[in-house]
Formats: structure tokens, C-alpha cells, sequence
């Protein structure tokens, strides 16, 4: 789970160096998100070159968080750092390409690109 002002890594090649949650969305009263939910977000530090500019406000999905998830069969999940991938206002990617595993929730957010893009879904 992430809640405002969490730094996230970002987990795709949209020239972004780091993310930072502004608020989880889905209500004014929603404090935290997990994964497969939708954050907006501000850049923190990108490449010139890259598709986001420095301080832009973005919109993020949550695809790996520290903090255990309990699946349906009973078994947890959980990351070694809390990562998010850069969407646009329609759900699409800006990105061309997703580095490291996915959590398998993603896909129940409606994110099935995503999940195509990814080396390794969990």
C-alpha cells in the first residue's frame, strides 16, 4: 500500500528517475492504494530526453508495494520496493517497455497491456 508522498521506483522507459504520490484516487476521503489502483503522481528528477518532463503532474498504476497482498487462495505477496508505470489520462502506456515482475493484481485493474509488456508476471 502507498499513501501520499510515497516515493516509487519507476518500473517502465518513460525518462523518469523517481515518483512521488500526490493522492490515491477514488474519492476525496481515500488515503491509501494497492496495487492495481490508479495514484496521481509528480515526477521527481527525468531525462531530458525522455517522454515526462521534470515536475509534471502524471498518472500512476501501483504494480509492486513492500506491504504483504493476501490473495483469494490464501497465500501473500509482497516486493522488495514499491513501483509504479506511467499512464496517460485514457489508461494507455507512455512507455515502450516494463523492467522487473508485475504482480498479477494488475491485471484485475483492467491494465492487460501492462501485464503484455511484462518480463515476469507474479
Amino acid at each position: 500500500m502507498v499513501q501520499h508522498r510515497t516515493y516509487l521506483v519507476v518500473a517502465d522507459n518513460s525518462g523518469a528517475k523517481a515518483l512521488q504520490v500526490i493522492q490515491p484516487l477514488g474519492g476525496s476521503g481515500k488515503r491509501k492504494a494497492k496495487v492495481g489502483e490508479i495514484v496521481s503522481g509528480v515526477v521527481k528528477g527525468a531525462d531530458p530526453n525522455g517522454q515526462v518532463k521534470n515536475h509534471e503532474k502524471v498518472r500512476i498504476v501501483i504494480v509492486r508495494c513492500k506491504k504483504e497482498i493476501r490473495r483469494d487462495d490464501g497465500s501473500y505477496i509482497k516486493f522488495d520496493d514499491n513501483a509504479g508505470v506511467i499512464i496517460d489520462a485514457d489508461g494507455n502506456l507512455r512507455a515502450t517497455r516494463i523492467f522487473g515482475p508485475i504482480a498479477r493484481e494488475v491485471r484485475d485493474g483492467g491494465f492487460t497491456k501492462i501485464i503484455s509488456l511484462a518480463q515476469e508476471v507474479w
